[in-house]
C-alpha cells in the first residue's frame, strides 16, 4: 500500500518495533495531554487564502543562521535511533543532506559525532544537554566542532526527566548491543537496569539539575558556535535568551515528554516570537505532521520547524528511504499550501494568511 502522509508511518513503525522501543518513541508525560494537544492545537489554525496570484513559481528555500536549506523544514535530535533501525542516525543524516537541510544530532544518538560527519557533507546541529561532569560537556563540544557541526541546540527543559509512565512500565533500557555512543569513551555510554525506567535514573545521575543562564553564558566562552535555547515557551524566557547572548529560540515542550499540560508549541510560538522582536530567529519544534502545520507555524512569526518523531517512525519503516520520503512528502505539502494561499517565497507568508481561535474579535476586524 503505498504511503501518502506522514502519519501512515507510525503504525507501520508500531507493528514494526518492539513493543518497549516503540513507548518510548510514541509516550509522552503523564495524562499525554500535551501530547494530544501538540497536534490538535493545528486544527485551531484555519487559513485566509489569497486567489489570482500567479504561484508559478514557488521559492521555499532559506537560511538559517546564514545556512542555506531548500526548505524551512529540519530534523530535531531524537535519542538512540539505532533503536529504530540499523543505520540509526547514519540514514537520517544521509536523508537530511539529499533534501537540503539540516539534521540536529542527539547527545544521546547511538552513533558518534564523527561517525555522522563520516556520512558525507551536510549541515548538522548538535544537541546538548549538560552534564554534572563540565569537562565531558567541553570535550563534547569540542568533538562536534572538529566534526564539522555548525551550531549547539541546547536543551533547557530537562533538570529531571519527564515522568513517561510507558518506560516505567517497559523497564524502558538501551538495548544491549547498543551505546549512547559519544560517551562511549567516558564510560557513560551504557544504562544500567532499573526497577523504574532506565533512561530515568540514568539522568538522574549524570544530568546537572543546576543548569542555568549563566551556563548559557558558560558555553558560549568554550565554544564559537552558535547557541540555540531548545525548551522556551514563554515570553519572559525569549527575553533571557536574547539578553543572555543565545543565537536563536526553539519552541519546544520536548515533545511533550517533559512538563505534561504546557500548551501545544504552536500555541505558545506568538508570545515567544513577539518577545524576540526579531532579533534572533524562533523555531518551532513539535506536532508538525503536515505542509500546512508548517505554513501555520511561518504565518505565526516561525522562521523554520523541526520534526521528531516523523524521522523515527519511517526510519523504523523503512530506513533512509521513509526518511528521504517524510522530507519529501513535507516538502510537496508545504509547497501545494503556499501555492493555494497565494504566497511565492516564505516572506510573503504573513499573520494574515490565517485566523485561529485565540484570535479577537478586534483582531479580525482589523485584517
Amino acid at each position: 500500500m503505498e504511503i501518502t502522509n506522514v502519519n501512515e508511518y507510525e503504525a507501520i513503525a508500531k507493528q514494526k518495533l518492539p513493543k518497549m522501543i516503540y513507548d518510548y518513541y510514541a509516550s509522552g508525560a503523564e495524562d499525554q495531554w500535551t501530547l494530544r494537544e501538540n497536534q490538535n492545537a493545528f486544527s485551531r489554525i484555519l487559513f485566509r487564502p489569497r486567489i489570482l496570484i500567479d504561484v508559478n513559481k514557488i521559492d521555499m528555500t532559506t537560511t538559517v543562521l546564514g545556512f542555506n536549506i531548500s526548505m524551512p523544514i529540519m530534523i530535531a535530535p531524537t535519542a538512540m535511533q539505532k533503536m529504530a533501525h540499523p543505520e540509526g542516525e547514519y540514514a537520517t543524516a544521509r536523508a537530511a543532506s539529499a533534501a537540503g537541510t539540516i539534521m540536529t544530532l542527539s547527545s544521546w544518538a547511538t552513533s558518534s559525532v564523527e561517525e555522522v560527519a563520516s556520512t558525507g557533507p551536510g549541515i548538522r546541529f548538535f544537541q546538548l544537554y549538560v552534564y554534572k561532569d563540565r569537562n565531558v560537556v567541553a570535550q563534547l563540544v569540542r568533538r562536534a566542532e572538529r566534526a564539522g557541526f555548525k551550531a549547539i541546540a541546547l536543551t533547557v527543559d530537562t533538570p529531571r526527566l519527564g515522568r513517561r509512565e510507558a518506560d516505567i512500565k517497559n523497564r524502558f533500557t538501551l538495548p544491549p548491543f547498543l551505546t549512547l555512543k559519544n560517551f562511549e569513551g567516558l564510560n557513560l555510554g551504557k544504562m544500567d537496569k532499573s526497577d523504574d525506567s532506565g533512561l530515568a535514573s540514568y539522568v538522574a545521575g549524570q544530568i546537572d539539575r543546576s543548569l542555568s543562564w549563566k551556563d548559557v553564558k558558560w558555553l558560549q566562552t568554550i565554544t564559537s558556535l552558535p547557541i540555540l535555547v531548545k525548551g522556551v515557551l514563554t515570553a519572559e524566557d525569549a527575553r533571557l535568551a536574547v539578553h543572555n547572548g543565545a543565537a536563536g529560540i526553539i519552541v519546544s515542550n520536548h515533545g511533550a515528554r517533559q512538563l505534561d499540560y504546557v500548551p501545544a508549541t504552536i500555541m505558545a510560538l506568538e508570545e515567544v516570537v513577539k518577545a524576540a522582536q526579531g532579533r534572533i530567529p524562533v523555531f518551532l519544534d513539535g506536532g508538525v505532521r503536515r505542509g500546512t502545520d508548517v505554513f501555520k507555524a511561518l504565518a505565526l512569526g516561525a522562521s523554520g520547524i523541526f520534526i521528531g518523531r516523523p524521522v523515527v517512525f519511517s526510519l523504523a519503516a523503512d530506513g533512509e528511504a521513509g526518511v528521504r520520503k517524510v522530507l519529501q512528502m513535507l516538502h510537496d505539502e508545504f509547497e501545494l499550501t503556499m501555492a493555494l494561499s497565494g504566497c511565492r517565497s516564505l516572506k510573503e507568508i504573513t499573520r494574515n494568511h490565517i485566523v485561529t481561535d485565540w484570535d479577537t474579535p478586534r483582531a479580525i476586524a482589523r485584517i
